[in-house]
């Protein structure tokens, strides 16, 4: 039998059932060859090739993970007279040398439960107070802005930057919004964090940016306030102060989208009906987490008395939520090139509005212009974020509906 998993078998006996012999030659009998062996013990092969997995793995179900993303498929299990790959994990872990398996470590021992060595409540307690921080912390930078003038608001300014930004560095390296709080540490990183901040800034002057733009601005610099119409460049806070407060239901959605795949995973008999089962659970989180963001938004506009512009936030909350929960589980790659794509389209759409503005160079600006005339200047970030973030939910389906995405184990990006 010949397929992926499957290797030669070396050419020693192993038990009376290895001890077929060929014809005999000048009077000799000949050992039968080692295919033919493996042929009637397929899954031998298949534990031999895949050995570290098997070794290291606490349950089945890290085993069918590991397979499930090296490659193995139902179709693959069925040629090793399996029905599916959780029935030859089953297999294979029982197989497997029980001396060398490691033992499951303790719920109280696992790093994912304690924060050094305190008890699980207490691990939770740190990362739900993390999360509420960079709201908490933009609303009161948002508060100074209002309050202050001249020279104390560009300090204050700078000082929420800094502040907002330490704390959303904290809750991305704690808790669920946390790649290492699931098994992905150690990954190469991708500069996410620069595009990341490039939207979130677009989100806060880009508006205000494009609209003088089109008008032939901007005449000055941005003073710092926030929904003053009369500013030559006035700053959208709303959608940046509802992004922040966001934290809060995109760390709970992430980490119910999370628990529930991995009960599901322990229950499932095959990968299409965790796939199946998995699918609305993810939809059900992404959902979640805009309709709390869409109450947010439209809380902080009218608090600040500004307009929220809500198809521009629900669509960057979006790609924002969707690239952080692939990232939490794994997949680095695709959010990295997506929040890449949306940056870059939201800057090229600056640049041709001023590059509009050279001499026979004005059908460049058309576009842009076009889109202001009709829906206004968020209609530039809404459309590539909403385009990016369609994307990455389409590819959200397809790899966080597997096993190996929910597995203790690391994975491949």
């Amino acid at each position: 039998m010949s397929g992926p998993g499957e290797l030669d078998l070396p050419s020693t006996p192993d038990g009376p059932d290895a001890r077929e012999t060929g014809p005999a030659v000048g009077g000799r009998r000949q050992a039968a060859p080692a295919a033919r062996r493996g042929a009637a013990d397929p899954v031998k092969a298949l534990l031999h090739q895949h050995r570290d997995l098997c070794e290291r793995a606490v349950d089945a179900l890290e085993i069918a993970a590991g397979l499930e993303a090296r490659g193995v498929t139902d179709r693959t299990a069925a040629r090793f007279r399996h029905r599916d790959v959780f029935s030859l994990a089953e297999e294979m872990y029982a197989r497997a040398p029980r001396e060398a398996r490691a033992v499951p470590p303790r719920p109280a021992d696992r790093p994912a439960d304690r924060v050094t060595d305190r008890p699980a409540p207490m691990a939770r307690t740190r990362w739900a107070f993390l999360t509420v921080l960079p709201g908490a912390l933009c609303a009161a930078t948002v508060a100074a802005l209002r309050l202050t003038d001249g020279q104390p608001r560009l300090v204050a300014a700078v000082a929420g930057v800094l502040a907002v930004l330490l704390s959303l560095r904290a809750v991305l390296r704690r808790g669920p919004l946390s790649p290492a709080h699931r098994g992905a540490a150690g990954q190469p990183r991708h500069g996410t964090g620069v595009w990341t901040c490039w939207l979130v800034g677009y989100a806060l002057l880009g508006d205000g940016l494009l609209a003088a733009a089109v008008v032939g601005g901007p005449d000055g610099f941005p003073t710092g306030g926030t929904g003053d119409t009369d500013s030559p460049w006035p700053l959208s806070a709303a959608p940046v102060l509802a992004l922040a407060l966001g934290c809060v239901p995109a760390a709970w959605s992430a980490h119910l989208f999370a628990v529930r795949a991995r009960r599901r995973v322990e229950v499932s008999r095959g990968l299409e009906e965790f796939a199946a089962s998995v699918r609305p659970l993810l939809f059900g989180a992404f959902v979640l987490f805009l309709g709390a963001l869409a109450v947010l938004v439209a809380l902080c506009g009218a608090a600040l008395g500004e307009p929220a512009a809500p198809a521009q936030a629900l669509t960057l909350g979006a790609l924002l939520f969707l690239a952080r929960l692939l990232t939490v589980h794994g997949f680095r790659h695709a959010p990295a090139l997506v929040l890449t794509t949306a940056a870059t389209t939201e800057g090229l759409a600056l640049a041709t509005v001023f590059a509009g503005r050279l001499p026979g160079c004005g059908f460049l600006a058309v576009p842009v212009d076009t889109l202001f005339i009709a829906w206004g200047p968020s209609a530039v970030p809404a459309l590539a974020c909403g385009a990016t973030a369609l994307t990455l939910l389409i590819h959200a389906t397809q790899t966080l509906t597997r096993a190996s995405a929910h597995a203790t184990p690391e994975r491949p990006c």
